[in-house]
């Protein structure tokens, strides 16, 4: 082994501690921005040192990519609103799938040899595309310009099982053919068309899940892309990824009480015919005044916030934490209770809620605040619907019955804020908002939450 490649194995290692120490870091509020400064200086010494490598020599490619992508980047961190993100953290997954297809494709044109290498092609080739295809699919279902719905066909899941196995058959073929093409170019048609096949059919509440997942794709595709290179750095940092994104999944699924056999096959949120909205709500919605609602709040002494996907769109957050504030200053113990998935990606309100400097000891998860709801003199609701939809309990119709959510209907009084009585992402009405013991106020979730606290102030 040439001496400058000791060297480089052993800043590979240290950025590789790096990216551990990091996301140990980021497990805690306290110590988030610290282990996310030592994982992008970990990224740094991996990238500095694979380009000062003997065996890169297009540095112009290289300047002229380092340069589009700050560009594109610098555009996007200003313009994309927060409540684009989750798109934009799905586009962002299949940017990296698509790199570690690219790079897998370009090593396979290159002339690789050996069945580790040819098997590792084949699998970057394989996951980066599904990640690529599928990602694309996520982003345009949460852009709105396609259908936020399920879409597919009879036979799906079978025509989905075939594309996989005849991929897997063509890896196969590819390391005991090397040099057929052919075989390769099918294995990118097929790989990308799972892709498609299997996040075309997810829709709804199930978006989040979806999103973690994808993000474990990228990380398996890029470790696989590592061996296609020889890069030690991808691979473990890939591999970090990888596993981290699964146990994200994991946790979603979990919240969503879906299987992870069901979400590797696109098989989510099935179920049967619902009660329409005219059933649910005609004669039983009760509106209310943000004056009514500030006299409720006057000799409230718990007081339970429910941010949901209606606060991001209306930027209610620092709002909501000024409201928050002025019930406290009366004596009102005030907490967020956080779905897993509220919102349309995981983390979505804790990231809003942060932005507003919301004390994290006060954001409780659901299994933590479930329990206190019937302590709780009022709920405020701010857009959340899946996340509050009592189907999931009593409606086994219903596509989201038995997953687990919010209990807000037990507390004492419930306001929910919103535009109106649509549905949510999961399309289904929301017997809450008719419950006896809710109240809506209509209007911009922004507006009203200030509306709230101006006549709370005055009271």
């Amino acid at each position: 082994m040439h001496l400058a490649d000791h060297w480089l194995n052993i800043a590979y290692l240290i950025a590789a501690s790096l990216f551990v120490f990091g996301i140990k870091g980021l497990t805690k509020p306290r110590t988030a921005v610290r282990g996310n400064q030592l994982a992008a200086l970990g990224m740094l010494i991996a990238c500095v040192v694979t380009l000062f490598h003997r065996e890169i020599i297009s540095y112009e490619f290289i300047i002229a990519g380092i340069v589009l992508g700050t560009v594109i980047g610098a555009i996007m961190a200003v313009k994309v609103q927060m409540t684009s993100m989750p798109q934009m953290i799905a586009l962002l997954n299949g940017f990296g799938g698509g790199a570690s297809f690219a790079v897998a494709t370009a090593g396979y044109l290159g002339g690789l040899e050996g069945p580790v290498a040819l098997i590792s092609t084949g699998a970057a080739v394989l996951i980066g595309a599904v990640t690529m295809t599928g990602s694309i699919v996520a982003f345009a279902k949460l852009q709105e310009l396609i259908s936020g719905g399920s879409i597919g066909f009879a036979g799906m899941k079978f025509v989905n099982a075939l594309l996989l196995l005849g991929s897997l058959i063509a890896i196969g073929y590819l390391v005991v053919e090397p040099g057929n093409e052919m075989v390769f170019w099918a294995l990118v048609v097929a790989a990308s068309l799972l892709g498609l096949m299997l996040v075309l059919p997810i829709g709804g509440a199930d978006m989040p899940v979806v999103i973690a997942l994808l993000n474990s794709y990228s990380g398996v595709a890029a470790s696989a892309a590592g061996f296609v290179t020889g890069n030690s750095a991808l691979i473990i940092t890939g591999s970090l990824v990888g596993a981290s994104g699964l146990i994200l999944t994991q946790i979603m699924c979990k919240a969503m009480n879906r299987s992870l056999t069901n979400v590797l096959f696109g098989v989510m949120a099935e179920g049967g015919v619902s009660m329409s909205d005219d059933e649910v709500y005609q004669g039983k919605v009760k509106s209310s005044s943000a004056d009514e609602v500030a006299m409720i709040l006057e000799t409230a002494q718990r007081v339970v916030i429910v941010p949901g996907f209606g606060m991001a769109m209306a930027q209610a957050q620092h709002a909501v934490r000024e409201l928050a504030d002025t019930l406290e200053k009366r004596g009102a113990v005030v907490e967020y209770a956080i779905h897993p998935v509220a919102g349309r990606m995981p983390g979505h309100m804790n990231v809003l809620l942060a932005e507003a400097e919301v004390s994290y000891e006060k954001l409780k998860d659901m299994d933590t605040i479930n329990p206190t709801f019937e302590q709780t003199d009022v709920a405020i609701v701010i857009g959340a619907n899946d996340v509050t939809n009592p189907m999931a309990r009593e409606d086994k119709g219903s596509p989201i019955y038995g997953m687990p959510i919010l209990n807000v209907d037990k507390a004492r009084t419930v306001v929910v804020v919103k535009r109106s009585l649509s549905s949510g992402f999961a399309g289904l009405p929301n017997p809450l908002f008719a419950k006896d013991n809710t109240l809506m106020l209509f209007g911009d979730g922004k507006q009203a939450i200030i509306d709230i606290s101006t006549a709370l102030k005055e009271a």
